[in-house]
């Protein structure tokens, strides 16, 4: 299976982090279970003949790992619950999440809007979408619930989009973006703006060579070598590293792998890095807040994908899978 990377860019202090982003304990992690199991059984024919405590031994460290990892699960679970903001009607518009998108051209619409859509259905107030100006219409037509800007292929797209900067709590840039060359010399520019103010930024599907023999240390060596950024790799278990540790999400998902699922993914990690953010270490109980922040988004979209497979299996779309977040988000972390 080709593992993608997701970033995430996310300036704090004065120091840009990125932060990759983006499905469920699948195949290879249930095999590696199984053949854990198989080797324990195997084994016991022979060793119940001759050292009955090696048997337990084995069955005590295959338990004791198993019982880690679904107390990180509980951990961490409880850990981006903390970082919600809660529901409550003293609050105005656009205080729980302003989220720009940067990215749409002629011939990817889609990607945009499911990323905007996302934020939205996870929480944020208001999506932003700045686009070329032959996607917007398109854009627009697919919801009304978007604020799209057709400027991105504009001469003055860097200061079209500069305007907008103080009102947006994070920035997705990359869903539908494309090659061209006047728009990405164009996100340079938006990119360079938004270090400036320190505004989580979300690279989307940027990709790297991966050491598939050893994705944890693959993983974490990426991390530092992009100056200990937040690191997300894609595959059968999604792998987060901030240069200093590496945590696994194994949500359950499903074997459905239609295109736009990315994109729910970078969309709500935009709106989840604002919050961790906000919340700060008191809140992530000193674990790095955008550790919080991709576990969750990377949760939530397995989730997603896993209700939405159990209702439309093989014709199961990124669609479907949107509109399943609210469900997914309050199982996950509203109970």
């Amino acid at each position: 299976m080709t593992m993608g990377l997701r970033c995430v860019a996310i300036p704090v202090c004065g120091r840009s982090k990125f932060d990759t982003a983006f499905p469920r304990m699948s195949g290879r992690a249930v095999g590696a279970a199984v053949a854990g199991a198989a080797v324990v059984t195997l084994l016991s024919v022979a060793i119940a003949l001759c050292e009955p405590p090696l048997l337990a031994v084995l069955q005590r460290t295959f338990s004791l790992h198993t019982a880690h990892l679904r107390k990180d699960m509980e951990n961490f679970f409880q850990l981006v619950k903390n970082i919600v903001p809660a529901l409550t009607e003293k609050k105005h518009k656009g205080q729980d999440g302003r989220i720009g998108i940067v990215g749409g051209c002629q011939e990817y619409t889609g990607a945009p809007y499911f990323a905007a859509m996302s934020a939205l259905k996870a929480g944020a107030d208001l999506s932003y979408v700045f686009c070329a100006r032959e996607a917007a219409p398109v854009i627009k037509s697919y919801s009304p619930e978007l604020i799209v800007h057709p400027v991105l292929d504009s001469p003055n797209a860097v200061q079209e989009v500069k305007k907008w900067l103080p009102r947006l709590h994070a920035l997705v840039v990359g869903p539908g973006l494309g090659r061209d060359d006047l728009l990405l010399k164009n996100v340079k520019g938006i990119l360079e703006a938004s270090k400036a103010r320190d505004i989580p930024i979300v690279i989307d599907a940027v990709s790297s060579p991966v050491d598939s023999s050893d994705d944890h240390a693959s993983v974490l060596r990426l991390s530092q070598a992009l100056g200990n950024v937040t690191v997300v790799q894609k595959g059968e278990h999604d792998l987060i590293s901030d240069g200093q540790q590496v945590v696994r999400c194994s949500q359950e998902g499903s074997s459905r792998r239609c295109g736009g699922q990315g994109d729910l993914l970078s969309g709500s990690l935009g709106l989840m890095a604002h919050w961790a953010l906000l919340a700060g270490l008191e809140k992530t109980n000193g674990t790095s807040p955008l550790l919080v922040a991709a576990w969750g988004a990377c949760s939530l979209t397995r989730q997603c994908n896993h209700q939405a497979f159990q209702k439309y299996g093989r014709s199961t779309t990124t669609t479907d899978m949107i509109a399943e977040i609210g469900a997914a988000f309050s199982k996950l972390f509203e109970t």
